[in-house]
């Protein structure tokens, strides 16, 4: 079963907001120890991945910038091939200069704006995926603590986490 992290962290609140009420203690619920512990390892499992895909971006990115910066070599390389070849007459030579220099202008100029598009998508995809990764490790750090207060031993009469805290947490996560 392939999941995003988000989907498995519905699934986590899901079954906790769904879990059946401790008899007495209506701020407790009883929650399948395997089933959510199966829930958080599979959370860590597609973490990396996601990373992955992060890092699949930044390599396209550079990718996409090195074959702009050749595009312009080319191109810049072609327009000084094409001077070189009118050097026979003054005037053709002038012309073949100037076009050059409009040639390689109008090509680093395309550069820029190819690395600074593509700099601007990278750094979009990678400021959501930061967010996803850091809103999904603080809900699974929350989760866990929670899980830790209600499988701990508590002292009678006393209870650390209420059902209220547990979906205070939860909506904050959102």
């Amino acid at each position: 079963m392939e999941n995003h992290a988000l989907d498995i962290i519905d699934m986590l609140y899901t079954m906790i907001a769904e879990a059946w009420g401790v008899p007495l203690g209506n701020d407790k619920c009883i929650v399948e120890r395997d089933k959510a512990l199966g829930l958080l390892d599979d959370l860590k499992a597609v973490l990396p991945m996601e990373l992955s895909e992060a890092r699949r971006l930044v390599n396209a990115r550079d990718e996409f910038v090195n074959n702009a910066k050749q595009e312009a070599e080319s191109i810049r390389r072609s327009a000084e091939e094409q001077a070189n070849q009118m050097v026979d007459q003054q005037s053709v030579l002038a012309a073949a200069r100037k076009k050059a220099d409009e040639t390689v202008a109008e090509a680093e100029k395309k550069s820029r704006e190819l690395r600074r598009v593509a700099s601007s998508f990278l750094d979009d995809a990678l400021r959501t995926t930061e967010e996803t990764v850091a809103s999904a490790l603080e809900n699974v750090r929350t989760a866990r603590s929670q899980f830790r207060a209600i499988s701990a031993p508590e002292p009678e009469g006393k209870a650390d986490v209420s059902l209220r805290d547990v979906e205070e947490v939860d909506l904050l996560g959102q």
